[in-house]
């Protein structure tokens, strides 16, 4: 017992959800680490004595996956295998109350804006000094930059404003100070993300600001790419395309959840904007910036959709051509205005609509992959796997898009740039061999 108590704390940090989670977890690790404490993320070794679980409450699946996280560490710490499990993010910050009474075995939980408290436990203090700095569970050549917290919008399926409050920009001294700190180890590519990208400023400095801001960060020497991520269509402020257009370090690349195109839907879902207002906001886009790639989320079975509305749907993607397309099946949350809606969609006909809407997308992306053979792109290695390197294209974000096989006679460097010709097309991916 004696040797126990003199054994040093170790923290595996478990993170579940978006990216805006992992950021969080990062920094965590970050604060942990400043104050002497020995901190892993996602740690197979099992070597550690304390976890704490970061979790998501986005959706049903995802509060699933959090829960069955939370009795998994439960179940080691009654087996003597954990001293401690503490419960964080999104579904503690949601259903605290409940989940004390359920699951009494947690030690603590915390809501997504607590990390003072948790820290507390540890007998350690926020260092504000820390401004930025935090421990990577990403790769070393790329990260997520979170430039504001929480959302103003009141889509009518969306709970994230219940977990994570109203929109609060981070000032462009800050981002821009933390985007130089993640250079300086290592950094080449940033995302950027948020609730909502475009309401960035709007609260801070009383206009939309995302153009000035990317005006500073492609300023930083060393960033080569930086990724928008999450652009509300409603009210789109069209002069972050001319920054994008005019700065070779801006991908050409733009991330906007459009969630539907039949105009009944839209309204119901609380969108502020009509499929026709999205159709010329499109044009404008890729006007402006010829060849950019666009990216959307979707939602099948909103209460009320039908059929035709499906149609509809499929036959917006076919004339769009979204280059990267995913699709949620829509989840009935308590707390959103959506929840006094009838869920008249069964759970099996949500997965069968969005399984047709996917079709409809698969043979659009295997187009414009096939489009791209013969052609010559400059592409960022990730990782290696069987033997093969993976990397991908400024159309591509990590995990959710494209990736490109990459094909060298000789040793490539994770995290390098290397120019790859196209040599074949693929329904979600393309490959192709290095050259010089």
């Amino acid at each position: 017992m004696k040797a126990k108590t003199l054994k040093k704390d170790k923290v595996n940090i478990i993170t579940l959800g978006c990216s805006k989670n992992m950021v969080d977890s990062e920094v965590l690790s970050g604060q942990l680490l400043a104050n002497d404490i020995d901190v892993v993320h996602e740690s197979g070794k099992k070597d550690h004595n304390i976890v704490i679980v970061n979790t998501c409450g986005f959706i049903e699946k995802a509060k699933e996956e959090s829960i069955n996280t939370i009795l998994d560490q439960v179940a080691l710490k009654q087996k003597g295998k954990l001293d401690k499990v503490y419960v964080t993010g999104c579904l503690s910050h949601r259903y605290r109350d409940d989940l004390e009474k359920e699951i009494p075995e947690v030690d603590a939980w915390f809501g997504t804006m607590e990390l003072p408290l948790i820290l507390k436990r540890f007998e350690a203090d926020y260092k504000s000094e820390l401004l930025g700095e935090r421990l990577l569970a990403t790769p070393q050549h790329y990260a997520y930059l979170k430039i504001a917290e929480g959302c103003n919008r009141t889509c009518a399926f969306c709970a994230i404003p219940l977990m994570r409050g109203a929109h609060t920009s981070k000032s462009i001294e800050e981002i821009v100070k933390e985007a130089e700190g993640l250079v300086k180890r290592g950094v080449k590519e940033i995302m950027l993300i948020a609730q909502e990208l475009t309401y960035y400023g709007l609260d801070l400095y009383k206009k939309r600001m995302l153009g000035d801001l990317l005006k500073h960060l492609s300023d930083v020497k060393g960033l080569e790419w930086i990724r928008l991520h999450y652009a509300y269509p409603s009210k789109f402020p069209l002069d972050i395309l001319d920054v994008m257009r005019e700065r070779p370090n801006i991908c050409n690349y733009l991330d906007m959840p459009l969630q539907h195109a039949a105009n009944n839907m839209l309204k119901a879902m609380k969108r502020q904007i009509t499929r026709e207002e999205m159709e010329d906001l499109i044009g404008a886009i890729r006007e402006k910036v010829p060849g950019i790639c666009l990216r959307t989320t979707l939602i099948a079975g909103f209460p009320g959709e039908t059929l035709d509305d499906i149609e509809e749907l499929k036959f917006f993607l076919q004339k769009q051509r979204f280059d990267r397309v995913g699709i949620f099946t829509y989840s009935h949350e308590e707390g959103t205005s959506a929840y006094d809606l009838v869920d008249d969609v069964p759970a099996e006909e949500k997965e069968r609509r969005a399984q047709e809407v996917m079709e409809v997308q698969q043979e659009i992306s295997l187009e414009k992959n096939q489009e791209k053979v013969g052609h010559t792109f400059k592409v960022i290695i990730d990782k290696k796997e069987a033997g093969r390197y993976l990397g991908r294209t400024e159309f591509d974000s990590v995990e959710v898009d494209n990736e490109v096989v990459v094909n060298s006679d000789t040793p490539l460097v994770i995290g390098d740039f290397v120019n790859v010709k196209i040599t074949k097309a693929y329904n979600y991916d393309i490959e192709g061999e290095v050259v010089s």
